[in-house]
């Protein structure tokens, strides 16, 4: 159960990041926070990191033949998090947190067509209706679908693409998985982080001439101990549990994250919740419903042994019958059982 309790948390932790950011937008652009919410990753998890390295398996350590992978991971790293801020600072926070949840679509469609991970007709269903709840949710507002208007919202686009570069570098965080994840975190949160400071700098975000940018360095630490928390220790989390479940997998338990951030940004922000986004919250609830129960479920074939004793023309004659059965269970149910009358065991030992 372990594995469930790191995705879980990996989404709780990451639930903080967008109504947070959302406040620190006024003071901070939005390219220089993202890479300092990165760099706040990195140094934080890098920290932990030297007091682990004693004990480290260096059979665990990144190689050379992980570095397609890292710099992926790193390129759509710097990318997603700049998409992310622009999105929420354009639109509203409680829409962003819940359009974050087609990063599940983008990863699970991702593992199926490149990486080739299985995807169940339960997956599938919730696919489509998380997908048909980002749509709902990228207009501008319900009143322009009623009158046949299909105006996108600028913001929702921006978290749209934020999602499907995350998609894209979950899976390649998941070829990563079976090494150490303090050195995937504290790669990940130095070079995205430098990273997106450069774009930053190339934006002219650190340029105290340009009228156009609020930067206020005062609020540098708090970015930077948000970047920790919402990004490293959520990371972090994810990649742990990555090991055990999977890319898509994973991403099911993390479709938890939404639903606090929106509600955080009810508290938080004051956002007013509109009939849109419960019309979408609604059609999401359902798609994570399938997602979640599809994630707990497990099937596989098991063989079973029955003995039975029968009497006919004055004889009795005991059949011992080997047979499989694919059953369906929730993961922690260990217990299975079925039944067959004797008369279904008495025509299969016929045809034995």
């Amino acid at each position: 159960m372990i594995q469930f309790m790191y995705a879980f948390l990996a989404a709780v932790f990451y639930a903080i990041n967008i109504p947070c950011s959302k406040l620190l937008l006024t003071k901070i652009p939005a390219a220089s926070m993202a890479g300092f919410l990165y760099l706040g990753a990195g140094i934080g998890i890098g920290i932990i990191y030297l007091f682990q390295i004693k004990n480290k398996d260096k059979s665990k350590s990144l190689s050379k033949s992980d570095l397609p992978y890292t710099i992926a991971m790193i390129i759509l790293d710097i990318a997603a998090p700049i998409l992310l801020m622009q999105g929420v600072k354009t639109g509203s926070s409680s829409s962003a947190s819940l359009l974050g949840n087609f990063e599940i679509v983008a990863t699970t469609i991702i593992a199926l067509a490149i990486f080739k991970e299985r995807v169940s007709f339960r997956l599938w269903i919730s696919i489509i209706l998380i997908t048909l709840a980002s749509i709902i949710l990228s207009f501008e507002n319900i009143s322009s679908l009623q009158q046949g208007l299909f105006n996108f919202s600028t913001g929702s686009l921006f978290v749209l693409g934020a999602t499907l570069c995350w998609g894209l570098e979950n899976n390649c965080t998941r070829r990563l998985s079976e090494k150490s994840t303090y050195q995937i975190v504290t790669v990940k949160g130095l070079a995205s982080g430098s990273g997106a400071l450069i774009v930053a700098a190339l934006l002219g975000d650190f340029n105290s001439a340009n009228t156009n940018m609020i930067f206020d360095s005062r609020y540098i630490p708090l970015v930077l101990l948000l970047g920790f928390v919402a990004y490293g220790l959520s990371i972090f989390t994810y990649v742990r549990a990555q090991k055990f479940l999977g890319a898509a997998k994973t991403s099911a338990f993390y479709a938890v994250n939404p639903f606090v951030g929106a509600l955080l940004s009810f508290i938080l922000l004051g956002e007013k919740l509109s009939a849109q986004y419960f019309i979408a919250l609604t059609i999401m609830i359902a798609g994570i419903v399938f997602l979640i129960f599809d994630t707990l479920s497990h099937a596989h074939c098991h063989q079973h042994e029955h003995v039975f004793t029968h009497t006919h023309d004055g004889t009795t004659h005991t059949h011992r019958i080997i047979h499989s059965h694919e059953h369906t269970h929730l993961i922690w149910n260990k217990n299975h059982w079925h039944f067959h009358s004797k008369k279904d065991l008495e025509k299969e030992s016929k045809h034995g």
